[in-house]
């Protein structure tokens, strides 16, 4: 089991919100949120930099949005002036983000199936994944939109470890790298691969970029991935107490997969470049733009003391000059899924780096799932603003989500902006209604009042406004290119049910719960006594479910008249307390004849969850929504596998929805994985089967269909006979574990793929 830390919440009405789609779908998957979308330009623009139109490569990026029609809303625009009056020119400049951007590689590769490409068929190869894309917009864009420089935020890649060859056993601590001409003919993962040549487009339309490692950038050392420090160099005066080891020592430069594909030669070759910290994981630049110039400090995932002292003596060594402060991780995400919130390792750079230091203005990380901004008061009083930017787990791994920010000095703002160049660029068969491509939510697209000269004016009393040169806003420019010859596919509006009944009723149903009482105020107990049932009311009725606990109490289930708006089900039963080591839950009967279903025909499991807010990612990370008992590795093959279970639906401390199933076609595990969703809202999850589609399995989030899908995947395997299935808990090697924190309204079995509209988010009619 692939172990992850983080936490993201949000708090939501659903019930308000169903009845007004397009706001509806805004939060249903945290950052899949409403707006309109980015598009493309319409010419090829040479150059890159603050304005600048000599020398850089054109690269020819459509002219038109392959996946829509023509717009029905024209992009906003600068309102003209008063007859007679001259309109203000404006003194701006952008710079853009590319936020952690791991899954683009990973499942474009060849290991992984090369998702992207077989999805978004019809994409010109020069596009056929979204980091290439967005590299390819920034070249073609940067010198209309007066952009000299691009930042990356780490977590390049999502495994970073070498192979010999596509498919091979991964490197180890003795592996001899030199020896065996890994490193000497550059034959490094795919995924390496593919990021480099991402971003390699930038470097032939020479624009300079600053890159860092980010935690899935280090090495793998004898372990699944490799978390720490510079190597060599500790931290102190900061409470390592968050999961991650400090295993900075054992790191070596050599066996590090970022300093050979991303060295300090390769960061020379660009004009901005400054210098790189001794361990080669951190670097700075400074380019200029309208006159003046910035610096930016580029610090990968864990800096250590060392690094600290170094980035101290950069900033001295360019007094003068204002900073952007970036780093992999920083600033956390509260349990709202919006608001920033300091961490132990932010609160460990702020002493030790920023708030002593003025020249610092903002400071942008990735890591933490989501979007947020925050301010805080350094030493001398001034604000610097903190922004996590990291789309990682929204819809299709990101769906080419990046950021841009405009400096407008003339008007003394900085404005931010979300986007997807990818988006626009899918073919039109391919869009549904999460296909937002311009994030109009205020965490996403906002402005920051900034009075730059004043701001600097400790450091730098001569930093200048220069006269405009531009008629109107960058962001409204570059929403201009990428609203062009787009416009995002017309939201569906669901049918609410019309009563409990409301709803498919479909052949081949094994079973179906309904975890609600007509009669039951809300928070009244569920009667706990062992043994007390939720009935099966799908045709016969043969699969009741028992309550059963370990180390539970009474009050730990209550009833609820919560439920998710498209169920017909009119309630709900929390699950309370729950922990890894209690909790209440469900089994079928030890002679149920689901506990032997091998699901020849395929299968459809759905299930309408809610994710308790209070949801803890040590307390409860991998709570167990649906699982199968009996270790896996009883079974023919899987005589190591740690046992784990032969059918796992579960929630992982990541806050993904997870399926993992050991098919009856073959001795391995297969998985599919949702994105990161929020606490604090429902949400049905459909799990559909086909065996037409070489038994393809494809998970679906509120109606979305994830990215990390799998195929092969041909029935389930059991155990024993009398190995039942639990809803509302997980096991681990025999003994029962994580109980579900949160609300469960349905959960049915079919044994057979259904389409959409034989769901239970569907109507009878």
């Amino acid at each position: 089991m692939t172990k992850h830390i983080s936490l993201d919440s949000k708090n939501i009405d659903l019930h308000q919100l169903a009845r007004v789609p397009e706001n509806r779908r805004r939060e249903l998957l945290k950052l899949m949120l409403a707006g309109s979308v980015t598009g493309v330009a319409a010419a090829a623009l040479p150059g890159c930099g603050g304005g600048g139109s000599n020398g850089a490569g054109v690269f020819p990026f459509p002219a038109t949005g392959t996946g829509g029609t023509s717009p029905t809303n024209s992009p906003a625009s600068a309102p003209p002036a008063a007859p007679g009056a001259t309109s203000q020119k404006i003194s701006s400049f952008t710079i853009s983000v590319l936020p952690d951007t791991q899954f683009y590689p990973r499942y474009a590769s060849e290991k992984m199936g090369e998702l992207y490409q077989k999805l978004y068929a019809g994409i010109d190869p020069k596009y056929d994944n979204p980091f290439k894309t967005q590299t390819q917009w920034i070249a073609q864009n940067a010198s209309q939109l007066k952009m000299p420089f691009t930042i990356h935020l780490g977590d390049i890649v999502d495994q970073s470890w070498y192979y010999k060859a596509e498919g091979s056993t991964p490197w180890s601590a003795t592996t001899d790298l030199v020896g065996n001409g890994q490193i000497g003919n550059g034959q490094v993962t795919k995924e390496w691969e593919l990021a480099s040549q991402a971003m390699q487009v930038l470097e032939a339309a020479k624009c300079p970029y600053s890159i860092c490692a980010g935690n899935h950038d280090v090495g793998a050392i004898g372990s699944d991935m490799q978390w720490g420090p510079d190597w060599g160099v500790g931290v102190t005066g900061f409470a390592n107490n968050d999961g991650y080891q400090d295993g900075g020592s054992h790191r070596v430069g050599l066996f590090e997969p970022y300093l050979q594909v991303f060295p300090a030669d390769r960061a020379k070759r660009q004009a901005t470049f400054g210098g790189r910290h001794a361990s080669g994981f951190h670097e700075y630049h400074v380019f200029e733009a309208e006159g003046n110039k910035f610096l930016v400090l580029s610090m990968s995932w864990r800096a250590s003391d060392d690094a600290i002292a170094w980035a101290n003596q950069v900033i001295q060594a360019n007094k003068t000059i204002p900073v952007i402060l970036v780093n992999h991780q920083l600033v956390g995400i509260g349990s709202d899924g919006r608001t920033a919130a300091d961490t132990a390792y932010s609160n460990y750079m702020w002493d030790k780096l920023i708030k002593d230091n003025d020249q610092i203005f903002m400071a942008v990380s990735g890591h933490y799932h989501g979007s947020c901004i925050g301010t805080k008061k350094n030493s001398r009083g001034n604000d610097v603003h903190l922004m996590v930017v990291d789309y990682q787990m929204a819809y299709m791994g990101g769906n080419g989500l990046m950021r841009m920010f405009e400096f407008d000095l003339t008007n003394k703002k900085i404005i931010a902006s979300s986007f997807s160049p990818w988006v626009p660029l899918k073919p039109a068969a391919t869009l549904n209604e999460f296909d937002a491509a311009w994030l109009s939510d205020s965490n996403q697209s906002f402005t920051l009042d900034m009075d730059f000269a004043q701001r600097f004016s400790s450091f730098n009393p001569g930093f200048s406004v220069p006269a405009g040169s531009m008629d109107g806003s960058l962001t409204d420019a570059a929403k201009k290119l990428i609203l062009t010859n787009y416009s995002q596919p017309p939201q569906k509006a669901a049918a609410l049910p019309s009563g409990p009944d409301d709803y498919p009723k479909v052949d081949n149903t094994l079973a179906h719960w309904r975890f609600f009482n007509a009669t039951a105020a809300e928070g009244d107990l569920f009667p706990y006594q062992p043994g007390q049932q939720i009935q099966d009311v799908s045709a016969g009725g043969k699969n009741p479910i028992s309550v059963n606990t370990w180390a539970g109490q009474s009050g730990d289930l209550v009833w609820s008249k919560s439920h998710h708006p498209l169920s017909a089900a009119p309630g709900s039963l929390r699950f309370l307390n729950a922990t890894k080591t209690r909790f209440t839950y469900f089994t079928t009967d030890q002679a149920s004849a689901l506990n032997v279903e091998t699901f020849p025909k395929g299968y459809t499991i759905e299930a309408f969850v809610y994710i308790d807010p209070g949801f803890d990612a040590t307390k409860n990370g991998w709570m167990g929504i649906l699982y199968r008992l009996g270790a896996r590795s009883n079974l023919p093959g899987f005589a190591s596998d740690d046992g784990d279970c032969a059918l796992m639906f579960a929630f992982s401390n990541l806050m993904e929805f997870q399926w993992e199933v050991a098919p009856v076609n073959q001795a391995t595990n297969l998985t599919c994985w949702s994105g990161g969703v929020s606490a604090g809202q429902w949400l049905h999850v459909a799990i559909v089967n086909d065996p037409a589609a070489s038994y393809a399995t494809t998970m679906y989030v509120e109606g979305a269909p994830v990215l990390r899908n799998n195929t092969n995947m041909q029935g389930i395997q059991f155990v024993a006979p009398t190995q039942q299935l639990a809803i509302g808990c997980g096991q681990w090697a025999g003994n029962m574990s994580t109980g579900f924190l949160g609300s469960i309204g349905e959960m049915r079995i079919v044994g057979a793929p259904l389409t959409a509209d034989k769901w239970l988010t569907a109507r009878a009619s």
